[in-house]
C-alpha cells in the first residue's frame, strides 16, 4: 500500500542498502537472443546509463547496493561489477535466502533496506524491507503491495528515480546537483 509523502521521506532517510531485481527493473524485461558461435544463442540485455550513473552517486554517498535475480546472466554480472555493486546474487527464484545472507554480511536491518521489484517473486522482500518499491511496469499485484511506485518504468530510469529520492531524503542529493552546476 502506498506510503504518504512523510512516511516515504522518513523511511528513505533510514536506507543504507538498496537491493533490486534485474529483469524488469534494470531492464525493460525483454530478453533478446542473437546467434553466437555455431548453433549457440547469446542473450543480450540493455541497461540504462542514467541508472548506472545513479549507482555511482549512491556509492559515493555511502550507500551499498545489490541485486537478487531469478536468472543467471553474464552480462548482468559484468554490468554490476562495472558499477561497483556489492552484492550479486543470481539464479535465485526464492529471494529470502540470499537476502538473509546479505543482511548478515552487511550488518543491516530490514528497516535499512530498500528493494525494487516488478513481479510476484519480489513481493516477499518488498513486504519485509523498510522501503518496498515497484517499478511503473510492475504487475498490478506488486504495485498494490509497494510502499512506492516509480513514475519511470524498469530499464528506463526507475533505479535512478529511487536513488535520487533516497539521496534527497538523506540530504546528499544537493551535493550531486552542485557538482554539476545545478542549484
Amino acid at each position: 500500500m502506498p506510503l504518504t509523502t512523510q512516511e516515504l521521506h522518513t523511511r528513505a532517510q533510514k536506507i543504507r542498502l538498496i537491493l533490486t531485481d534485474v529483469d524488469g527493473v534494470w531492464t525493460d524485461g525483454k530478453l533478446w537472443y542473437v546467434p553466437g558461435h555455431g548453433e549457440e544463442m547469446v542473450e543480450v540485455k540493455a541497461f540504462n546509463t542514467q541508472d548506472g550513473m545513479a549507482f555511482r552517486w549512491a556509492h559515493a554517498a555511502g550507500l551499498k547496493t545489490g541485486l537478487i535475480s531469478g536468472r543467471e546472466s553474464p552480462g548482468v554480472t559484468h554490468r554490476a561489477r562495472m558499477l561497483g555493486v556489492t552484492y550479486i546474487y543470481q539464479n535465485f527464484l526464492e529471494k529470502i535466502p540470499p537476502y538473509e545472507e546479505i543482511l548478515k554480511q552487511s550488518g543491516r536491518s530490514d528497516a535499512e533496506v530498500a528493494y525494487l521489484g516488478d513481479d510476484l517473486p519480489d513481493l516477499p522482500l518488498m513486504n519485509r524491507v523498510g522501503l518496498g518499491v515497484a517499478v511503473a511496469n510492475a504487475r498490478s499485484q506488486v504495485k498494490a503491495g509497494a510502499g512506492y511506485v516509480t513514475a519511470a518504468p524498469g530499464g528506463d530510469g526507475a533505479i535512478r528515480e529511487v536513488i535520487e529520492l533516497i539521496m534527497e531524503a538523506q540530504g546528499t542529493w544537493a551535493a550531486v546537483l552542485e557538482k554539476y552546476g545545478v542549484a
